[in-house]
């Protein structure tokens, strides 16, 4: 049953047959009679059928919940039993904001000199989609903020305290500024991130409590996209300090802290809420909590 499960899962998060049968590496009529063949066990209907996938039935939804925590609780299994014979081996999927890319090799360097036979998918993620990855399965970990917005149960290590600075061209008039305000921010033309990711809400945020409005005529949620446009001397952008210290004094660009408030958010690394924690999950997180406390 295990195997039909995970089927169904990869139709629920594909929502459509033939790359839900890609998912798991088998042909469309397999999944269908896997899925078939569910219903039949489990005595009712899961699915809306059409000439194309429609959605879950009531039914469907309630053992889509039970179906990630079996086969999440299995998978957790295999792993263990596969790192007694072998250690700690497989792969990771973590799910990373935008904003936390630059601090991921902390993490991620660390953990693979002490684990190399382990391999790491390192993804771009908003913050809900990296909620909703490691709910369905589809990420291992997260890396996100942990203090700003609702995370549900999940388990949690901090990891930075994210800082803001203004980042101008060297030719900017602020360049030489030793802090800038937000308000003052504000009246400058921004080039932000998409009101999709959760730093455009915490800047929006910062900018409202000091009674300012931000002009933003490029949004993208490309950091590469904007630290470009700020090249051309023509933007700013307020960016995270751990983002800012990778643009060298060769970059032609200046990074200067924001106040009034010094604010601040934590980021960290989140996974499910699961005891026990696959092998090379728990290893993962022993090193966040190393990295932590460095």
């Amino acid at each position: 049953m295990i195997d039909k499960l995970e089927m169904f899962i990869a139709l629920a998060n594909e929502r459509h047959f033939g790359r839900a049968a890609e998912a798991v590496g088998v042909t469309q009529p397999s999944l269908s009679s896997a899925l078939r063949q569910l219903e039949d066990q489990l005595g009712v209907q899961l699915v809306f059928r059409g000439s194309r996938f429609q959605g879950l039935t009531p039914e469907g939804q309630r053992v889509l919940d039970w179906a990630l925590r079996i086969v999440g609780d299995a998978r957790t299994m295999r792993e263990e039993m596969r790192a007694l014979k072998q250690g700690v081996s497989g792969k990771l999927r973590i799910g990373v904001i935008p904003t936390a890319l630059p601090m991921i090799t902390r993490l991620t360097v660390p953990f693979l000199e002490r684990n190399p036979s382990v391999s790491i998918t390192i993804l771009s993620r908003t913050s809900v989609e990296i909620l909703d990855g490691i709910e369905r399965l589809e990420l291992d970990a997260g890396i996100t903020y942990l203090d700003n917005e609702p995370l549900g149960r999940v388990t949690q290590v901090p990891l930075v305290r994210e800082t803001y600075r203004l980042l101008v061209g060297a030719a900017s008039p602020m360049a030489r500024r030793a802090s800038v305000t937000w308000a003052e921010a504000a009246e400058l033309p921004l080039c932000l991130l998409t009101g999709d990711m959760q730093n455009r809400r915490i800047v929006n945020q910062h900018l409202a409590e000091a009674g300012a409005s931000p002009k933003a005529p490029i949004e993208s949620n490309s950091i590469i996209a904007l630290i470009s446009h700020v090249a051309t001397g023509r933007w700013a952008s307020i960016v995270p300090e751990t983002l800012a210290g990778m643009q060298g004094p060769g970059s032609g660009l200046r990074a200067i802290p924001v106040v009034a408030p010094e604010a601040s958010h934590i980021v960290g690394l989140i996974a499910a809420h699961r005891e026990p924690h696959t092998p090379v999950l728990s290893a993962l997180l022993d090193q966040a909590r190393k990295v932590a406390a460095v």
